[in-house]
């Protein structure tokens, strides 16, 4: 599993969803500076390993990052989160309470998905989704224009950057198993998982901050409205021209936004 580890201070973990990684966080991994950054790749994601054989499950997910804590004895940590990275990091939250101080989220969900969007409901379409995700990468490259609202897209080296360890039919597997493990059912383990997570949300006593794209199509404001239910308390700022990729599209306004919450006591 790999992860990136610069600067001293109290710890920022970052977690990322799919179809992104580390690289997601590079605003924050330059301009947080006064703390220690720490962002990681899921297994099977960015330059982490991509075994062909894995158990690509929320709860894998969650127990890796919860060893990852363990591994770094990691405490008085604000979790930064994205996406799928939400039910992840708040999933080792719920393990390890202890180790936290602050929680932020950004544009994601912790309970089970109120909405299934169409066009990631067509990459589970027998056969012809998971091989349009993995031989044509269509679901990475999808969001590189799909997940921002920035005019005139992404940069280029931000685009390259995004889709750099996606680069063959191999590497794209965890990609694809993310996209399978949306749950749809109550019976099966990554809903109960979920249920779990948000019957959690309410008992957390901690500083949170919400920052989101409102634009995003996949965790709509309803999400959002979600976690203001369990956490009336929490900072929101709303970022009315982001979209889903909404560290990249308002990079500078959220750097900012974390540095802030992060200095208050």
């Amino acid at each position: 599993m790999n992860y990136v580890d610069v600067g001293a201070g109290s710890p920022v973990l970052m977690v990322h969803g799919n179809p992104t990684w580390s690289f997601y966080y590079h605003p924050l991994l330059l301009g947080l500076t006064s703390h220690r950054r720490i962002a990681v790749d899921h297994v099977g994601c960015g330059l982490s390993s991509k075994p062909q054989v894995y158990n690509y499950c929320l709860d894998q997910h969650i127990e890796n990052l919860v060893a990852l804590i363990d591994h770094l004895d990691l405490n008085d940590v604000t979790l930064v989160a994205h996406d799928w990275g939400g039910a992840i990091g708040l999933g080792a939250v719920r393990l390890r309470t202890e180790r936290f101080r602050k929680i932020v989220l950004l544009n994601t969900a912790a309970f089970p998905p109120p909405f299934f969007p169409f066009r990631i409901r067509l990459c589970r379409f027998p056969m012809v989704g998971p091989w349009a995700v993995r031989k044509l990468n269509a679901f990475a490259r999808a969001a590189i224009s799909m997940a921002t609202e920035l005019p005139g897209g992404l940069p280029k080296a931000i685009v390259d950057g995004l889709l750099f360890p996606y680069d063959s039919y191999e590497n794209r597997v965890a990609i694809n198993r993310f996209v399978a493990d949306i749950p749809t059912r109550p019976e099966q383990a990554t809903w109960k998982t979920l249920l779990a997570i948000e019957a959690f949300l309410p008992t957390l006593e901690i500083p949170k901050m919400l920052l989101w794209g409102m634009k995003d199509w996949c965790f709509r404001p309803e999400c959002l409205e979600r976690f203001i239910g369990n956490w009336p308390e929490a900072r929101v700022r709303r970022f009315e021209k982001a979209g889903h990729y909404v560290m990249l599209d308002q990079a500078e306004d959220v750097t900012d936004e974390i540095n802030r919450f992060m200095q208050d006591s």
